[in-house]
Order: C-alpha cells, then structure tokens, then sequence
C-alpha cells in the first residue's frame, strides 16, 4: 500500500507539472447530479486516497483520505464501537466531497453538518504546495472557507473528523402528522430538548408528514431488514416503533436511494429479486443515472411521447418558522414527493463559513426532493428550479449546489459571499487554476 505522504508527494509533482493548464479531477465516482461540460485540462488522479489512516477512540476522532467513501470509512469506524458524528445518507459519498459540498443527516440537529465536525485536513493548492488546515492557525480562512467551495479553492487530500460512540442498535419512533405548523412545531422542540439521537421526517401528502426518532440502545426485542426485499421508506407509514442495527440505520436510506429506485423499477419485487442484494445501493443507481445521462435514453422517450421534463433534484435548508410556508408551496408549484425532512443548526454559533453561512442560533429545515416534474406544457429551461430558488431566497434559506443551479451571476453571488470567496480565491489561486465557483456550479464547465 503506497503512504499517504507518498500519494500527496505523487499529487504535488502531477498538479506542477502541468502548471500552464486548468486542473480536472479524475475519479471514479461523483455525487454532483449536474452535467458538465467537458473542458481540457491537466486531470489528477486522486483515485487513490480512499484509506482510513487512524481511528482514535479515547481522543474522539477519526483521520482518513478525502477520496474515502463513507461505506468504507463506517466500516473502519464501527468496529473501534464509534462512528464519524455526522454520516451523510449514501455509501458512495466520499469525505472530501461532504466537506468541499455539504453533507447532512439525522443528527445534524445536534452535531451541525459534516463540515462542522473537521478538525484538520490538508488541502493541495493550484501551485503544488499542500497546507494542513485548523480553526486556528495560519490557513483557518480556508479552513472556513472550503465548505460548499467545490474543490475550486483547492482539493481536500486526508482529514481529521469527530466521532462518536454508539451502541449496537437504534430505536425508531415514527409518528404522524396532519397538518405542517404542528409537525415542524414538535420538530423544533425535539430538536431543543435534545433527547433523541437522531431526528428527520418524510412528508408523503400535505395531511401526511412523518417525524422519526431515532436513539441509542444496547438491545433490541427484534430487528428489520431493509436491505433487499422490505423498503424503509415504506416502513415510516406501516410501523410506530422499529429497530435496526447501527450499520443498517446508517444504510437504511442507501438500498433504494431514498426512493428513488421506483425510476429504476426495482421496487417491483420480481425485478428487485433479478437485480439481487448486491446491486441495490447508490453506487449502483448513480452509474445507471450516469449512463442514462450520455445516452439520453430517457429524453429522447419522453420527446416521442410529447411530454416535457425537468429534473427537480435539490436540498434546500429553510428556517423552521419558513419552513411550512416552503412546503405549502412546494405542495402546490412542484407537486413531487416523498420529501425528506432534516433539520440542522450550527454546531458552534459563533463559527461563521462564509460560503454556506446559517444564522447563528437558527435551527434550519432541509428540504429534499429528487424527482422529474412532467408536463405537456413547455417551459423555459430550469423553471420549476429558478421558481424554488426564488422561494428559498424570500424565506432566507440557503441552497446545496450539487445538483442544477439557474441564477444568474450577480443573484448567486449576493448568496454566496462573493467579497469572501474573491478574497481566499485571489490568496489561494492567484493564476485561476481551478473553475471558480460559478463556473463550476452554474454554468457547469
């Protein structure tokens, strides 16, 4: 196995020597649902920075490559009886992207998002040079600055991560709602006295919002399998009380995308059966969604049927007191569902990440919806999305941008601190190696 020390030594040396030329990435997977433009350019090979490097159980942390998905780094993690303090949902995430983007899950509510748990990490830069990052040293403007930046500040080689202790399973209360001001009424006070480890939601209907609740427990009378034959999602609206592993309540989301494995048809029980266990899982679906995207199979089907598409796949954050007001329009502008609900605030409220800034002391609803909305009906290109954006804007929310967006410059960068982002993109790559962050994330070069 090649050194850490090694892999940034080999990155340095590739990075300058084509030092005339932009800089790509290359690697094997991505959770951007976006198209890019192809562009020449110098491309990495970081494929290779996938290891765990050390688990610290008495200090709490956990130190790891960028590239590392989190099927690997929770399974280096669990067995040392911790794991990292935020898990995004999909196995096929890696570290580095849920920092330079941003990652969310259950206990979000209690520990921020998953840049909001990095105690260190080493970041490579457009000349070669490779600077270890801290809240307190030299290069905490970029320490603070990376998240939500995209790799257009500099990519992220290993980082240093908190972790939590855990217990072998977890209990899940899901409860009904029937109207959104009490759901997100009760959300917010869950979140406040802090008793549950884990908190999130799905909405199915305006009159059907679940809230789940998830704690620690060392036992279980029984437990669900939601990893081949039986769906979780389904679950929410079938059973008041479950009980999963800690591996399988990480996971419980992975199996079928949230629920977007019905596009693929693999919730017919048959078909999932022909597919088999092994290949229900994001890895799988994001290299269908991938080739689907090439060969535009799907567009061209749609085009002979007379219907016009546009894909809505985005996670927007919301303060709680707007977040029934989003969902009421979203209900009625978009119409998809399910909708995942998980809230979230700043860990530290007197930590401000200028690229991705919440309000201190403001507890925030992310909102997430993956779906197409169809039509017989044309559209401006990106209606439906411009016309959420312009919601999440009124109600001051914030949006990922992982996914499509549509504003345009000077919109965009009133929302993502353009004096900020100037200032660490002039400090960190005076020669414009790297897209910034517009190009990258609007116009999708």
């Amino acid at each position: 196995m090649v050194s850490y020390e090694e892999k940034k030594r080999l990155l340095s040396e590739q990075l300058r020597a084509g030092a005339d030329s932009a800089i790509g990435l290359n690697k094997e997977q991505s959770n951007l649902f976006r198209d890019r433009k192809d562009r020449p350019g110098h491309r990495l090979d970081v494929s290779r920075l996938d290891q765990v490097l050390q688990v610290d159980v008495a200090q709490g942390w956990v130190e790891v490559e960028g590239m590392t998905p989190y099927e690997k780094l929770v399974a280096a993690t669990l067995p040392h009886g911790v794991m990292p303090t935020v898990v995004p949902e999909l196995k096929s995430i890696t570290i580095g992207g849920a920092v330079s983007g941003i990652g969310i899950e259950s206990s979000s509510f209690k520990y921020g998002m998953v840049h909001e748990t990095v105690l260190a990490m080493d970041v490579l830069l457009s000349d070669g040079s490779v600077v270890t990052c801290t809240a307190d040293n030299d290069y905490r403007d970029l320490f603070f600055g990376i998240p939500n930046s995209y790799g257009t500040l500099g990519y992220i080689l290993k980082l240093k991560v908190k972790t939590v202790a855990v217990e072998p399973y977890v209990e899940l209360r899901h409860s009904r709602y029937r109207d959104a001001a009490t759901f997100f009424q009760e959300l917010a006070e869950h979140c406040q006295r802090k008793e549950a480890d884990f908190i999130d939601g799905t909405v199915f209907a305006p009159d059907e919002l679940y809230l789940t609740l998830g704690r620690w427990v060392a036992t279980a009378p029984f437990t669900s399998d939601y990893t081949y034959k039986q769906i979780y999602y389904r679950s929410i609206r079938q059973k008041e009380r479950d009980y999963l592993t800690t591996l399988d309540y990480i996971w419980r989301w992975d199996t079928d995308w949230f629920w977007c494995s019905r596009n693929l048809y693999v919730q017919n029980p048959l078909l999932r059966r022909l597919v088999g266990k092994r290949r229900l899982n994001s890895v799988s679906y994001t290299k269908v969604m991938r080739w689907n995207s090439r060969w535009q199979l799907t567009k061209r089907l749609n085009r002979l049927l007379g219907i016009h598409t546009e894909s809505v796949i985005q996670d927007v954050d919301i303060p709680v007191a707007g977040a029934p007001e989003f969902l009421d329009f979203f209900q009625r502008e978009i119409g998809v569902t399910p909708i995942w609900i998980c809230p979230a605030q700043a860990y530290d409220p007197a930590v401000r990440f200028p690229l991705f800034a919440l309000q201190p002391g403001t507890l925030y609803v992310n909102f997430g919806f993956w779906d197409v909305v169809k039509s017989r009906q044309p559209q401006p290109p990106g209606y439906y999305n411009r016309n959420i954006e312009r919601k999440v804007a009124e109600l001051g929310g914030i949006k990922s941008l992982y996914s499509d967006a549509f504003y345009p410059p000077d919109e965009f960068w009133r929302h993502y601190d353009q004096t900020a982002y100037a200032g660490l993109k002039a400090k960190y790559d005076p020669q414009g190696r790297f897209k910034d962050l517009y190009q990258k994330t609007v116009l999708r070069e």
